[in-house]
């Protein structure tokens, strides 16, 4: 099983700390925000992994090497420029699948959230997405945070992506991880730059798109004040779990 981390973005909003760190190199409790990422998907299977990385992005791997101290093998696809999304993942695509228009489905996940998501819970859905006559994908939704009160997606109680303001179904927003099917990119031509938005919108109007809800713990890293509460916070969790019993 593969997996993709998105690791390519500059981090504007996080500015000055990524003028010379890599966002996804920032430390949260005392370790990097991708290592986080990088140990929870080992311990759910996923243990080929691809970074996509541009800005700063020989920081990236001079830090993770080729993932053996992780317990995981490591691949990097290089952009001299951000790609975004759809078009990191087509520049990825031989890293990802040796035969992408079989279709294999691949987890990917953004390098720079925050979450303690079990990434197990996706394996009866790959399994099941495998082999499927058209292309579809998988999203985890999560609750609608404060700078995105509107959502992105309606969820239905049968698990199936909607467009958002679906009567009887609440807008939820996507938490950035997701399982896709490599023939959803192949007619992307390697290196050109292509947003991902349409094609979730494209999947969820054919019907092709479901979904999970996830409550747990999920941030969206994206200023220094966010980064330092978000550090704050694992610590303290990290010291009650360590505290000694009154």
């Amino acid at each position: 099983m593969k997996a993709m981390i998105f690791a390519a973005g500059r981090g504007e909003r996080m500015r000055p700390l990524t003028d010379t760190c890599p966002k996804p190199l920032l430390p949260v409790g005392g370790k990097p925000l991708i290592v986080w990422k990088i140990e929870a998907l080992a311990r759910a299977g996923f243990n080929d992994i691809v970074i996509n990385h541009a800005w700063l992005g020989a920081q990236i791997e001079d830090a993770l090497g080729d993932g053996s101290r992780l317990g995981v093998r490591l691949a990097y696809s290089a952009e001299s420029s951000a790609l975004e999304t759809a078009g990191g993942i087509a520049q990825a695509l031989p890293l990802l699948s040796s035969a992408p228009a079989r279709g294999e489905i691949f987890l990917a996940v953004s390098g720079d959230i925050f979450t303690d998501y079990d990434f197990h819970c996706l394996l009866p859905r790959l399994r099941a997405m495998s082999g499927a006559p058209e292309a579809r994908m998988h999203l985890v939704m999560v609750p609608n945070p404060p700078f995105h009160p509107g959502g992105d997606f309606a969820l239905d109680a049968d698990g199936r992506l909607l467009p958002a303001a679906t009567p009887a179904a609440p807008n939820l927003t996507f938490g950035n991880i997701g399982l896709y099917d490599t023939r959803l990119f192949t007619a992307i031509e390697p290196g050109r730059k292509v947003a991902m938005t349409p094609y979730y919108r494209a999947a969820v109007a054919a019907g092709l798109a479901s979904g999970e809800r996830f409550d747990g713990v999920w941030e969206n890293v994206g200023t220094p004040a966010q980064l330092a509460a978000l550090d704050a916070a694992v610590r303290a969790r990290a010291g009650a779990a360590a505290a000694p019993l009154a």
